[in-house]
């Protein structure tokens, strides 16, 4: 196997909950149209108490939440109000410009809850950046799943592995959770141009070299990469084509020309931005 990029994540916080974040990174800017990629770490929430990220904008780019554990209330611009739990999908396209909040919803709010999941960022084509935005939600049970000889591959969004997700990606992606019970293998095709493994837990390989746990172990192009587990473990891969250019971010926004997001930023400061029905408190330009 060729060197390989190992990213070891930055410890952060959002609205008060701990977040491991390994992309972007000095190392590597992005991996297929994948820009942000945070892991929102295993934590309780006490009675009372629960995830609450206020009003913010986007452009440029897709969201993509998925809990492992806990429940998230989904709300945006565009009059989308969904309830998420564990093993959904909530996909938001945000075009030229959108506004949302995620919080813990009643009743776990009241009752207390746990929160563990991941939340990324795909960079949108150069040809969607502008265009109209767009929510989705895609159940646990409508996302394609194979479970055979101790390897269990639920695809998340794009495609890989024989399966396609219902998620509408906007370029070739691979976005797939992956549980190995022990001393089991999966051949990781160079069918995506650009890949990369997350490990969530346990002991892995990749041709054979040790994976470290809450590292993104950025793989080379053009080579198959044998994944072996030594104990059980769990992993995230994801990819896709390379982008369409190189992307600038800065806070919420992404974008192909910094232009758009100098624009962005004062349409948010001056409050030209559509609002999320119901909701009057923001977070601020920082």
């Amino acid at each position: 196997m060729s060197a390989r990029i190992v990213i070891r994540p930055r410890a952060e916080e959002v609205e008060g909950q701990p977040i491991l974040r390994p992309l972007p990174s000095a190392k590597c800017r992005s991996v297929g149209p994948f820009v942000f990629f945070d892991h929102i770490l295993q934590a309780r929430y006490l009675p009372g108490h629960g995830m609450n990220i206020r009003q913010h904008p986007h452009i440029g780019l897709s969201t993509l939440t998925y809990l492992y554990e806990g429940h998230l209330q989904h709300k945006d611009s565009l009059g989308s109000d969904q309830h998420v739990g564990p093993g959904d999908v909530s996909w938001m396209t945000s075009g030229a410009a959108i506004a949302h909040i995620e919080r813990t919803p009643e009743p776990f709010l009241s009752a207390g809850s746990d929160i563990h999941g991941l939340q990324v960022w795909l960079a949108s084509p150069t040809e969607h950046e502008q265009g109209p935005g767009h929510y989705s939600y895609h159940p646990a049970d409508s996302l394609p799943v194979s479970d055979t000889l101790g390897v269990r591959i639920c695809l998340i969004a794009g495609s890989g592995f024989c399966l396609t997700s219902p998620v509408p990606v906007l370029s070739p992606t691979l976005y797939a959770d992956v549980q190995m019970q022990t001393a089991t293998t999966l051949l990781i095709p160079a069918e995506h141009e650009e890949r990369a493994v997350y490990v969530l837990e346990g002991d892995a390989k990749a041709d054979g070299e040790p994976l470290e746990v809450r590292t993104l172990n950025v793989l080379s192009a053009g080579e198959d990469v044998m994944l072996c587990a030594d104990s059980p473990c769990h992993v995230v891969i994801l990819g896709g084509a390379t982008l369409d250019g190189p992307r600038r971010m800065n806070w919420n926004f992404v974008a192909s020309d910094q232009a758009l997001i100098e624009r962005a930023r004062a349409r948010w400061a001056a409050g030209q931005w559509p609002t999320v029905p119901g909701e009057t408190g923001r977070i601020e330009l920082p």
